[in-house]
């Protein structure tokens, strides 16, 4: 399998190279060259199929050259047998139209760790074959960075800085990436948004005095190893639902379009999904940009979903590219010009594609509340507020008809209510507890850098702290 750059002029790579890669030295992201595609039959044939068995049937076409069955089989049952649950994304009925599906039972309790398990294995493998080191730099709203930081702490050929914007994530969110304890990992709270973490990770990628320095990796959802592992849990839902025979909509709580981009991918591989459904909250770019084609940032407002208080969505430039006939030229001016302007008007092409496909809907805090209490009253569910954006969303697709009575909606449950205990006490009366797995996460010492928000302080402090730099 060959990847190619959205922007077009950055070498193409095979599967290994591009996850090593993470961002294209061209300013891009990576993309399949064409799209692997199952037929009905296929996919029918996929039922009944244990998680780590199914994520190896998915993920194959998209490794091809780069890992062998054998390997790719040995990975998926490693990784995917260290989760909480047996079933790693086990569905949950609401309603006779809502489901959930639960993506929060690995190591972190977040649905970023159904692929960054699967991502630091793979740099592990790719770095022994190449007798090489690899410098995560990386940004977090949230979830990803203690993702990121268990899939690779201690691992001696990897060393990990994770950016997060200082006092704008979750006490457990921090403190699951703070409490670490391994020699390969720094943590970085800086000044400012994720947006301008994200930017600086970015801008370090375009920056030659560190390319030239240290080979770089990334871990966000820029990388695209980790659109392919989440484009499993789609497969896996939707087939306990009745597809490939039945369509299945999704409602995905959305931030940097990664988790509702994987759904996309699934449904160019041949799964018949009815609607792709961008929940966002108040900041609402997206939903701006797929109902009347307006992608312009603004600032950020803080809000009870931490993780999805963003402006920039990094991986809807690969929606773009893809519905935008993948012209790699006019997308780098597109992009470019909007990094200048921070405006854009998506052309028709771009607004025709996505509204094929996606819907968007946005949730304030009292609709994200409503939603909590009413999976708690009429379910017995308690979940956590990014959850209960995106159960707004599917509860007011299937209301208001957009979605139809006999089309099941799932809810993407992106983290475990715990993560968030202020919020959903507030909108229930209940405050929910940490699995018995996560331990005494109050009880460990912290241990991270302040940093001012500039982005010559973060580069000079990766490049004077990096082994062998």
């Amino acid at each position: 399998m060959e990847y190619i750059s959205t922007r077009g002029s950055a070498p193409t790579l095979d599967f290994e190279g591009a996850t090593l890669a993470g961002l294209a030295s061209d300013g891009g992201l990576y993309l399949p060259r064409e799209w692997p595609r199952f037929t009905e039959a296929e996919i029918r044939a996929m039922r009944g199929r244990p998680y780590p068995e199914l994520a190896a049937t998915i993920m194959r076409p998209f490794v091809a050259g780069s890992l062998t069955d054998d390997e790719l089989d040995a990975l998926c049952h490693t990784v995917y047998g260290d989760f909480g649950h047996a079933a790693v994304t086990p569905l949950v009925q609401l309603d006779q139209q809502q489901w959930l599906l639960e993506l929060f039972h690995g190591p972190t309790l977040a649905f970023k760790d159904v692929a960054l398990q699967m991502l630091g294995r793979l740099f592990e493998t790719f770095l022994d074959r190449r007798d090489q080191q690899l410098k995560i730099v990386g940004a977090t709203s949230g979830d990803t960075g203690s993702a990121a930081i268990r899939a690779v702490a201690g691992l001696e050929r990897v060393e990990i800085f994770m950016l997060h914007p200082k006092g704008k994530v979750s006490d457990v969110q921090r403190r699951q990436m703070t409490t670490v304890r391994a020699p390969n990992v720094y943590n970085l709270a800086i000044e400012g948004s994720f947006d301008d973490a994200q930017a600086h990770v970015k801008r370090m990628f375009r920056d030659d005095d560190v390319t030239g320095r240290l080979q770089l990796g990334a871990v966000n959802s820029i990388n695209w190893a980790r659109l392919m592992a989440q484009v499993v849990y789609y497969f896996y839902s939707a087939l306990q639902l009745g597809g490939p025979d039945r369509t299945v909509a999704y409602s995905v709580p959305t931030g940097n379009f990664g988790d509702v981009f994987a759904g996309y991918v699934a449904a160019r591989m041949g799964l018949p999904i009815e609607r792709l459904i961008v929940a966002t909250n108040v900041n609402d770019i997206l939903h701006r940009a797929i109902s009347e084609g307006d992608y312009s940032a603004g600032g950020v407002t803080p809000t009870i979903t931490p993780s999805m208080d963003i402006q920039v969505s990094s991986n809807f430039e690969r929606l773009l590219f893809d519905c935008g006939g993948r012209d790699g030229m006019a997308m780098a001016d597109q992009m470019h010009a909007f990094e200048a302007s921070k405006s854009m008007r998506l052309t028709n092409a771009q607004s025709q594609g996505a509204s094929a496909l996606f819907t968007s809907l946005r949730a304030d805090q009292d609709d994200t509340n409503r939603a909590l209490a009413w999976a708690h009253r009429e379910a017995g569910q308690v979940i956590d507020p990014h959850t209960g954006v995106g159960l707004h969303a599917g509860i007011t697709a299937g209301a208001s008809g957009v979605i139809a009575p006999d089309v099941p909606i799932v809810t993407l449950a992106t983290a475990h209510p715990a993560k968030f205990p202020d919020a959903v006490e507030r909108a229930i009366g209940v405050r929910p507890g940490l699995p018995a797995r996560v331990g005494d996460l109050f009880g460990r010492e912290e241990r991270f850098i302040e940093l001012a928000g500039d982005y010559e302080t973060t580069r000079d402090f990766v490049l004077q702290n990096a082994a062998s730099a």
